[in-house]
């Protein structure tokens, strides 16, 4: 642990490491598939005994007296949690700079910003400091991340990882997945963490998809993106060819309103659930309120940060008697709406090929790319949570020294499609290690 502690100073990937006596006592135990393989969780994620802050003051001082379901069947397969990742406070953000508690840097430049919101996670497995970890998945939160370390990120089908013990942000929409340097680790942790749970109401059993993929659809027109990304899309475009796939181009016109129907359901469904954050049962509690109503109020003044409470107002205002209809019922038929036309895709193509991200990652308070423009660069990654479909973020270039990802999109429940497909291009276009990447170490 001593080596991962020193290497993370300069990275703050880490909010919290487990003591180097539970984590050697886990490695003397650890026995099954994952043995003695260290992972870290982002901290939106109950890990028992340690800190669950999603990165805000709110919930600085809680620690989870459980287990997430995830973690407990890693923990079960010999994997050992070597402590908790940065993120933007409670998911919310494309950069980890919204975090309350520290500021994550991208280990392939430090004046850059590792991605969000599981950009924690995304940093420490670049930087080596563990071979894969748990991060969550709204809308583009392990694929953005991943692209921008360069690493593989997985959000798999919805409800097929189990959501209980995740502190719940946008409950229709966000997943369980896994960020890792290969995409034989993402597949083994993937096997290990799939499956129904009684914990949790919204999961299903993994019911394979055919696994076989000889075409891949790509997005046709000019996709908006910066020269970078353009140069790595055209890469991965070419490096499937050789690989040996079909290419056909495809327009996904729904794909210019996912957006708007993305925050609309996501603020919606966050202000129903943060408003358990009020003082008076966990959490933090204003030491300057007088009665109830002044608790609540100052309670969550000085909890949240200013991206929370954007979404918790919006989420109010679209839910309000009035225009609900107006917002949230017409957002979810535009989900449908984006459903059916993946749905149409995937009967002439067997994975779809997209940006994670129209650009590189971009320097820390790069105001050209500001909290509103980051939301509109989701364009991509918001289809995979409006539909359930899995997808992964995949290596795939290095742009004037910093990596660029592409995501690779399936039907339902077929995650296999994707990894098979990731390995071909990773023979053909191989993942470039982070410069100052840390030897793995067992101490």
């Amino acid at each position: 642990m001593t080596n991962i502690k020193l290497h993370d100073k300069k990275i703050n990937s880490f909010l919290e490491f487990a003591s180097d006596e539970t984590v050697a006592a886990a490695s003397a135990a650890a026995a099954g598939v994952l043995a003695g393989k260290k992972f870290a969780v982002k901290d939106n994620i109950a890990v028992e005994g340690m800190h669950l802050t999603c990165g805000s003051k709110i919930l600085e001082n809680f620690v989870s007296p459980y287990d997430a379901t995830a973690v407990k069947k890693l923990k079960e397969a010999g994997a050992v949690c070597v402590g908790k990742t940065n993120l933007d406070e409670f998911g919310m953000g494309s950069s980890t700079d919204n975090s309350a508690l520290a500021v994550t840097n991208n280990p392939w430049d430090l004046e850059r910003v590792c991605g969000g919101s599981s950009g924690g996670s995304a940093a420490a497995v670049a930087a080596g400091m563990v071979p894969f970890a748990l991060g969550t998945d709204t809308g583009g939160s392990i694929r953005q991340p991943a692209s921008f370390c360069g690493v593989y990120g997985l959000k798999p089908t919805y409800g097929v990882v189990s959501r209980f013990g995740l502190v719940a942000y946008a409950s229709s929409l966000e997943v369980c997945g896994i960020i890792s340097n290969s995409v034989d680790t993402v597949r083994s942790v993937f096997e290990v963490i799939k499956g129904k749970d009684g914990n949790d109401q919204t999961s299903i059993e993994h019911i394979p998809a055919d696994p076989a993929a000889e075409t891949v659809a790509v997005l046709a027109g000019d996709l908006g993106l910066k020269p970078e990304v353009e140069a790595a899309y055209k890469k991965a475009v070419d490096g499937l060819k050789t690989a040996g796939f079909k290419i056909i181009e495809v327009e996904l016109p729904m794909l210019d309103y996912g957006i708007a129907a993305y925050y609309t359901i996501a603020m919606a469904e966050a202000s129903a659930n943060l408003a358990r954050y009020n003082g008076v049962r966990y959490g933090h509690r204003s030491a300057k309120a007088e009665g109830f109503e002044d608790l609540v109020r100052k309670s969550r003044d000085e909890g949240f940060g200013d991206e929370v409470k954007l979404r918790i107002l919006l989420g109010t205002y679209v839910l309000r008697s009035g225009f609900q209809d107006q917002y949230y019922t017409r957002a979810q038929k535009i989900r449908t709406a984006v459903r059916n036309e993946f749905d149409s895709v995937f009967e002439k193509a067997d994975l779809v090929l997209m940006p994670a991200f129209p650009t590189a990652a971009f320097k820390h308070g790069d105001q050209s790319l500001d909290q509103f423009q980051q939301k509109l660069a989701d364009k991509f990654t918001v289809a995979a949570n409006l539909t359930g479909m899995p997808a992964m973020s995949v290596p795939v270039s290095v742009e004037d020294g910093l990596p660029v990802g592409m995501q690779l999109m399936a039907p339902v429940f077929a995650e296999e499609r994707i990894f098979r497909a990731a390995e071909k291009l990773a023979g053909v276009l191989p993942p470039a290690e982070c410069p100052g990447k840390m030897e793995e170490s067992n101490d």
